[in-house]
């Protein structure tokens, strides 16, 4: 992944991770490992969890320890109210941006950019 891939990332990775906590519970190697599995590669375990950490102390999700059997417990982590609601925005942000986007990319479509 470039750097302009991995900026643009940068800036919607709350709205994957919560994505992906909307489908199942999910603790954070889980959820890098899957981020990897489509593709961003680059992404660092250590900014996953920074991430859970920053999305739990906001009440975005509830948390639960599960004995694990290599080591540990594990967090496992479940989207809350507070969490989808800001799904939600983010999903009604997304489609905004995504609109604007293909306006500007495709000129010759309903809503050509002026020049």
């Amino acid at each position: 992944m470039g750097k302009q891939a991995t900026e643009m990332l940068k800036g919607v990775l709350e709205g994957i991770v919560l994505a992906i906590l909307s489908r199942r519970p999910a603790y954070g190697y889980e959820i890098t490992a899957w981020l990897r599995d489509q593709g961003f590669t680059d992404i660092a375990e250590g900014t996953i969890y920074a991430l859970l950490v920053r999305i739990e102390q906001r009440g975005l999700v509830d948390v639960e320890k599960v004995p694990s059997e290599k080591g540990p417990p594990r967090k496992v982590y479940t989207l809350g109210p507070q969490g989808r609601q800001q799904l939600d925005e983010f999903w009604r942000t997304w489609s905004f941006l995504a609109e604007r986007l293909e306006q500007l990319h495709n000129p010759n479509d309903e809503g050509e950019a002026t020049q």
